[in-house]
């Protein structure tokens, strides 16, 4: 997907992918978000910033994480918030997920976010949005999460400062069918990450591209020797059923991040995972609780980061 779209006269109108956004607007938005860093955690001091101005969380997929950090975002910028819940609004009775757009948007709803199960769903719902109209991906397919994307950066420019040239970073874990991994690969390359690894098993990776630039491997042990993050991806279960992984207890030998195979990476490497985790397959406790873990911080960025984007679009 190009970027054209979510661009009108030089501004940005929608945040629908990180796939070609300008590194000069991926770092304006982070450079904004760790400025509302404070104001995230509670305050009253950007209250005005949205004041009058109607955002709706358009949700057809669950979600705890970004749903609850977009909410807490606009309601920091003083926005007007509405949640809409797929599972008891007219969706159930087969109304079209453009009808429902329309119907809010004649309600005076400035700015949706949108969480789809089907790829490309929020792309589409921004061509048809009326002008000033502006849609934020929270999640479509296996395709974007871009916000997803920038708070791993916001998350990594604190740990490391912003130069990236000199990082390596790996990623672990189900990559095929990661939203988040597609976001953090575009987010990387843009901002000139100086080594890019991706481990897991064959059955699990992308062919269409994904990892074009990449190091790509399927031995943990050496993949994330002397790396200077570690960010590891949920294994989604249902690809138990689909034969695609032989075993949870095969997976965590091979891919389980835990305290002696993370002695391997830089002595102060960060460890990240963008949620729900499932301790003990992808990541041991001892890790994911561990000093070096970042897990909790990039849930805590989450809301700056989408202040920004908020702010950016509706401002």
């Amino acid at each position: 997907m190009t970027t054209t779209r979510q661009f009108d006269g030089g501004k940005l109108r929608h945040l629908l992918t990180l796939d070609g956004l300008p590194r000069a607007t991926l770092e304006r938005l982070l450079v904004r978000a760790q400025e509302l860093t404070a104001d995230a955690y509670g305050g009253t001091a950007q209250r005005a910033a949205l004041a009058g101005k109607a955002v709706c969380t358009l949700f057809f997929e669950p979600s705890t994480r970004t749903r609850s950090s977009f909410s807490l975002a606009a309601q920091r910028l003083g926005a007007d918030l509405l949640n809409f819940d797929a599972s008891t609004a007219s969706t159930t009775k087969g109304e079209a997920d453009l009808d429902t757009l329309k119907t809010l948007e004649a309600m005076g709803v400035h700015a949706f976010v949108v969480r789809h199960k089907r790829d490309g769903a929020v792309a589409e719902l921004a061509d048809a949005a009326q002008p000033g109209t502006v849609l934020l991906n929270a999640g479509d397919g296996r395709s974007n999460h871009p916000t997803q994307g920038l708070l791993d950066m916001l998350t990594l420019r604190q740990a490391k400062g912003d130069d990236f040239s000199k990082l390596k970073v790996v990623i672990v874990g189900d990559v095929k069918h990661s939203r988040v991994a597609r976001s953090d690969l575009h987010a990387l390359r843009a901002l000139g990450c100086g080594e890019i690894r991706v481990c897991g098993p064959a059955s699990l990776l992308p062919d269409d591209g994904t990892l074009d630039g990449c190091i790509v491997g399927d031995d943990f042990d050496a993949m994330i020797e002397g790396v200077d993050a570690a960010m590891m991806l949920r294994l989604q279960r249902e690809r138990m059923a689909e034969g695609l992984v032989a075993s949870l207890e095969d997976y965590h030998r091979d891919y389980g991040l835990d305290a002696a195979r993370l002695r391997r990476a830089s002595p102060d490497a960060i460890v990240m995972h963008p949620g729900p985790m499932n301790r003990g397959i992808e990541i041991t406790s001892e890790v994911a609780d561990g000093a070096q873990s970042r897990v909790l911080r990039q849930v805590a960025n989450g809301v700056a980061v989408r202040m920004a984007v908020l702010e950016a679009l509706l401002g």
